[in-house]
């Protein structure tokens, strides 16, 4: 009954699609996916039509996922200790070895609180008759909690009468679970969530549970290990004790100095730091030794073994090619089963055999028998078809999805209240994978009739994420971040002004005053000939000085930002790019260059945003005194009169008086000795005497640290293959 009343009420969302799409869209809801080297950035694409799973059935699949997790953490603990399983024969020696993600260099660490894996990602897949399957066990860098956790709270607000009529497990605890197992672990000092860069394919999930959980969003030239601690690094190399790293990045690129020497996104040192039990590293290094597709085989015996209980969820039935028997099922049955190469991930490396003409299945055949170690064998579980909203008809259409499920390890073992559904692209494919061009939907977990529950366990202590959230202050502010936060004051600043000084010259125009752009073209060294002038000021992606450019720079400035600033203030950045990219895509129209008035407005309630914030005000110094130099510099270029510099003037010396005394960054002194050198060739003597006093006030002060930006660095898609 209640099932049936949700899903009745759950088609609400059908015809509120297209609006919670573009909140996605406006919030910088993106998953990248690389295709023949390059990086693409994409709306992760969305389903309205949620997954509902009974309150009875969740809470059998609750005690299984905790039962599941807790033999894989015994597992971690044993095998990186006494070996015991593999001397009592619960999982072969060989196995173990050679497990491409067991890693020696760990061998002999019990990790902060005991605790290996933190965050396990469970994949599981419901059959025709209702069974759920596991299907794989994520316990590296699972992603994908942060896509129906944000989604959901745009539904939420969207349609509240529909939260307010069905029972659905409130899904808002996922920070809290997580920061209160980072806090378990943490060592002594601050949290961290570590990212590769801003092209990872889940950088939006590592700024946006940063941003959440109040942890500080660090790239890895912000971190620095000295006498086996790990320290990060504010703008000025003040050095900041690190407690606990939430890593983002695969083992292999972690460190250059225990793994990958080649690594140039990784933190020399932190492997010695966490060996010698000065930071919990989240999830541990070396998990891969049990999510290994081979190791899944005999996870089940791994749950009477060290529980000493029956598992409650199954795995899909699985052969192992290095067993004789296994093999010889295997190769006899090679045009019924699935072959999974276990080195692969993400959906790749699978082979369904029905798939597969003779000759090919001749050579799949005779690479397992080459290498039985890299395959395993499962039988085809036809999934259960949820319907999607087919995005080219509108219709319905029945895809293949799975479910994962994420279980957070602390103090205790929780599992999260929802999890991500994801769906196939493509009618009937089996593979649903993100990193494949899948989609996701929100999972809604059914309340029992006593009404909605929360997962507080007895005595554990509730993380206030708000108050988390507000202690992002100038002393977490990094080298590159200062940069960030400076150049996207100046760029939305370029944006507002160069837009808002356009279009009285383009009404001109248009009211037959052909020559009335010119001024403003020689001003901004643009083409006199006016549609020459129009690509070239609005929409010339080559053109650095085009508001397209400017606006681009702004969002590669502002999503770094997302933990300082909050999503609310950058949805503003993101609104102007998708108008002017969209715009410039097919030529920009009359009426689109009306509606540009628009992204004046975002760069208006941007700003807006951030004043009125909890951003502590010395942050908000560095976006503001970037805005006020760049309006200074392109005021004295339009040649506006002495009288009118006087507010900006007076601004910029507003938000430079919170500073007074704290060390002041590079950028700072670079922008505004630039500004001195060219006000008096442009008949601003007096503004050029007085900056420069402002520029004599930060002599010693100016910090000199030296940036890399790996921040913004092509980063591998280090975790894209196992969403």
């Amino acid at each position: 009954m209640i099932e049936s009343a949700a899903r009745r009420l759950a088609s609400e969302l059908v015809d509120r699609r297209e609006s919670i799409n573009r909140e996605l869209s406006r919030n910088g809801v993106r998953f990248g996916i690389y295709k023949n080297g390059e990086y693409h950035d994409r709306l992760f694409p969305y389903d309205p039509i949620p997954r509902i799973i009974e309150s009875d059935e969740f809470d059998r699949m609750e005690a299984g996922l905790k039962q599941r997790v807790n033999a894989l953490n015994a597992y971690l603990r044993d095998i990186y200790s006494d070996k015991q399983a593999i001397k009592d024969g619960i999982v072969p020696e060989e196995y173990v070895y050679t497990s491409a993600g067991y890693f020696p260099q760990v061998n002999g660490v019990t990790p902060p609180g005991g605790v290996f894996a933190h965050i396990a990602g469970e994949d599981l897949v419901q059959g025709q008759d209702g069974q759920w399957w596991v299907l794989e066990d994520n316990l590296r860098i699972p992603s994908g909690a942060s896509y129906p956790l944000f989604a959901r709270d745009i539904e939420r607000r969207i349609t509240p009468s529909l939260f307010r009529n069905v029972r659905v497990r409130d899904n808002r605890d996922y920070p809290r679970l997580l920061r209160q197992s980072m806090d378990f672990v943490s060592t002594d000092g601050i949290a961290v969530v570590l990212t590769p860069g801003r092209y990872n394919s889940a950088f939006f999930e590592h700024a946006y549970l940063a941003e959440k959980t109040g942890a500080a969003l660090a790239f890895p030239e912000d971190l620095e290990v000295v006498d086996n601690k790990v320290y990060f690094l504010d703008y000025a190399g003040r050095k900041h004790r690190v407690g606990v790293v939430y890593r983002r990045l695969s083992d292999e690129y972690l460190d250059p100095f225990a793994f990958n020497p080649d690594s140039v996104i990784g933190v020399p040192g932190i492997l010695s730091a966490y060996r010698s039990g000065n930071v919990a590293i989240v999830n541990a290094p070396g998990n891969g030794a049990a999510d290994d597709k081979a190791i899944y085989y005999f996870v089940p015996n791994m749950i009477r073994y060290y529980l000493g209980e029956e598992p409650i969820l199954h795995n899909a039935p699985t052969y192992m090619p290095m067993f004789d028997k296994d093999r010889k099922e295997v190769l006899d049955r090679l045009g019924e089963l699935v072959i999974k190469d276990v080195a692969e991930a993400g959906g790749y490396g699978v082979v369904f055999g029905s798939s597969l003409d003779r000759w090919r299945r001749e050579e799949l055949a005779e690479r397992i028998k080459a290498e039985p170690r890299r395959f395993i064998a499962q039988e085809v579980i036809q999934f259960k078809d949820i319907d999607v909203v087919d995005p080219e008809t509108g219709q319905m259409s029945p895809r293949k999805c799975d479910l994962r499920a994420f279980v957070v390890t602390g103090k205790n073992t929780h599992v999260w209240y929802s999890g991500l559904t994801r769906y196939s692209s493509i009618p009937g494919q089996m593979i649903v994978n993100s990193s494949q061009g899948g989609g996701f939907k929100d999972t809604w977990v059914l309340a029992k009739e006593t009404g909605v529950e929360h997962d507080y366990a007895p005595g554990s202590e509730v993380v206030r994420v708000l108050e988390q959230s507000r202690k992002h202050s100038l002393a977490l502010v990094t080298a590159s971040k200062a940069d960030n936060l400076f150049w996207l004051g100046r760029y939305t600043e370029r944006v507002f002004t160069t837009l808002s000084q356009f279009f009285p010259f383009y009404d001109r125009v248009m009211d037959t005053d052909v020559d009335a752009f010119r001024p403003f073209a020689r001003a901004l060294d643009l083409p006199e000939d006016f549609d020459a002038f129009i690509h070239s000021f609005l929409y010339d992606e080559k053109n650095p000085d085009s508001v397209r450019s400017a606006i681009v720079y702004a969002f590669n400035n502002a999503v770094i930002l997302r933990p300082e600033l909050g999503s609310r203030s950058l949805q503003q950045v993101e609104l102007a790019m998708s108008s002017i990219v969209e715009a410039s895509e097919y030529g920009g129209m009359d009426a689109d260059i009306f509606k540009h008035r628009d992204i004046a407005d975002n760069m208006l309630a941007f700003w807006g945003g951030v004043e009125n914030s909890p951003v502590e005000p010395t942050l908000k110094s560095f976006i503001f005194v970037g805005k006020y130099l760049e309006r200074l510099d392109l005021y004295t270029r339009f040649g506006y009169s002495v009288e009118e510099l006087k507010a900006p003037l007076a601004k910029l010396g507003s938000y430079i008086l919170p500073l007074n005394g704290l060390p002041v960054p590079q950028c700072f002194a670079e922008g505004l000795r630039w500004l001195v050198g060219q006000l008096p060739q442009r008949g601003y003597a007096e503004l050029a005497e007085k900056l420069g006093m402002l520029l004599k006030d930060f002599d010693g002060r100016i910090s000199t640290k030296d940036l890399k930006d790996l921040g913004m660095l092509n980063t591998m898609d280090m975790d894209a293959a196992r969403l």
